[in-house]
């Protein structure tokens, strides 16, 4: 019998679901019946023949565009991981509140859309432009406070106008699935994915920061348990890495075990990854493969452990990137609870 792996439920209503991240390993591209799924309120009901995705704001031209108008732009395409802020959030200690990710609330696919610049670019900024909101067509409450609020985040001009971040329409060569944010989302490579909104309906150009609580309240980096203190946004992807094989706690023969997994990074690539297959007294580089054809997916790594010895052990990964930021030991708690890029650590037990 043929056995599947299979998205792990956090929530039904809104739907949110884990990547069996683990069990995907040869796979840079990953299946979209297998791609994690992270939603704030219920899918949205759309028409798609009637959607139209609006410019307006400190625009010279407010503007409106059709999908079949956007497909007839010129596109680009990479392949682009997606990380949730909160993944791995289970991991913090102390304990806090919010979905309990544990490391597959990411996914790898390979987007292509229109450059976002080039859609401002017809509207034509004006120049006291600061900010472009974008609001999806999901909507719901807040436990916090009161009202119906659509999903929105914003971006910095230089952000919105980095030639890469775009306006998707296809997601590994087929439309994007509508849990995906089918018929557009905006794509911000390098950036952990609340900024990717999907069902990207409207498109604002404000001249000073946006608050809306997905912005100002969400999504902010809380350093101090009772206090607002030093607060900063979350924005770039810190670097990290993954353990994908062997597991957590699991147990094997004697003999030769190829540890495999991945590394990432916001900024710049990876440039190398460290293994310690004896709870980090000793450390090994890993092997590397090739991504200088994708500037923006992560890297697929390898180690040869000749696992001789009975006992258990603790595998450490750590990896750094090009900008020089290298794991920490301990990651930096917030009160939210993202961000979470400690060096990875995996029990075994040989027998």
């Amino acid at each position: 019998m043929e056995i599947h792996p299979y998205l792990t439920t956090k929530t039904l209503v809104p739907e949110n679901q884990e990547s069996p991240i683990h069990f995907l390993r040869s796979q840079k591209i990953f299946p979209l019946p297998y791609f994690y799924r992270r939603n704030h309120f219920s899918y949205p009901f759309l028409l798609p023949n009637l959607y139209y995705l609006t410019i307006y704001g400190l625009v010279h031209h407010p503007s409106y565009f059709h999908l079949e108008q956007l497909k007839l732009m010129p596109s680009k395409s990479f392949v682009i991981p997606l990380e949730c802020a909160g993944n791995q959030r289970d991991k913090f200690i102390p304990k806090v509140f919010g979905e309990q990710w544990k490391g597959g609330a990411m996914s790898q696919a390979e987007w292509k859309g229109v450059p976002l610049k080039d859609i401002l670019s017809k509207a034509c900024l004006q120049k006291d432009a600061k900010e472009v909101v974008f609001i999806g067509a999901d909507c719901g409450r807040r436990t916090d406070t009161v009202g119906v609020f659509y999903y929105a985040r914003s971006l910095p001009i230089a952000k919105a106008l980095h030639p890469d971040t775009m306006i998707a329409y296809e997601c590994n060569g087929q439309p994007i699935p509508f849990k995906h944010g089918y018929p557009l989302r905006l794509i911000v490579p390098g950036w952990y994915a609340m900024a990717s909104v999907k069902w990207l309906q409207q498109i604002i150009v404000i001249d000073q920061p946006f608050t809306g609580p997905f912005q100002a309240v969400d999504y902010i980096y809380y350093p101090h348990k009772n206090s607002d203190a030093n607060k900063k946004p979350v924005t770039t992807i810190n670097v990290n890495s993954l353990i994908q094989f062997p597991l957590d706690f699991s147990i094997h023969d004697t003999g030769t075990i190829v540890i495999e997994g991945i590394a990432w990074t916001g900024n710049g690539v990876i440039t190398q990854v460290e293994i310690s297959v004896d709870n980090g007294e000793t450390w090994k580089e890993a092997t590397l493969a090739s991504q200088h054809d994708e500037p923006y997916a992560w890297t697929q790594w390898s180690f040869v452990w000749e696992a001789y010895e009975k006992g258990e052990y603790i595998i450490l990964a750590k990896a750094t990137d090009s900008s020089g930021r290298t794991q920490p030991f301990a990651a930096m708690w917030n009160r939210k609870g993202y961000g979470y890029n400690a060096v990875q650590k995996v029990h075994v037990k040989i027998e």
